[in-house]
């Protein structure tokens, strides 16, 4: 569960779900620029079955299909907003950490 919860793409996906409401597959492969259709149809899938993000799809021609976060998603927004404000808060010392650990195991 970690693992997914923690991913990269995971994080971004509850993340534009939960500011803007429900949205259609290819505006999150808009608004996520970087993540191939391939990994967010997975990440996806695996939301959904965890029960974080609910996927409708409308009887209409053509099919649309809408994902948003479920009430159990929303439960986890809070702890997610925590880690991505750690992250932008701390970023310049994890790359000079990552910098200073580099330069020891390389030499």
């Amino acid at each position: 569960m970690l693992d997914q919860i923690g991913s990269k793409w995971a994080v971004l996906v509850m993340g534009e779900l939960g500011r803007h409401g429900a949205r259609r597959f290819t505006q999150l492969r808009q608004q996520l620029g970087g993540i191939s259709e391939k990994m967010l149809t997975q990440t996806l899938r695996t939301l959904e079955r965890d029960g974080l993000i609910l996927r409708t799809v409308y009887p209409e021609a053509p099919i649309r299909v809408e994902y948003e976060v479920t009430p159990l998603g929303q439960t986890l927004r809070g702890p997610l907003k925590a880690l991505t404000e750690w992250s932008t808060q701390h970023i310049e010392e994890v790359v000079d950490a990552r910098k200073k650990y580099d330069e020891r195991t390389t030499k």
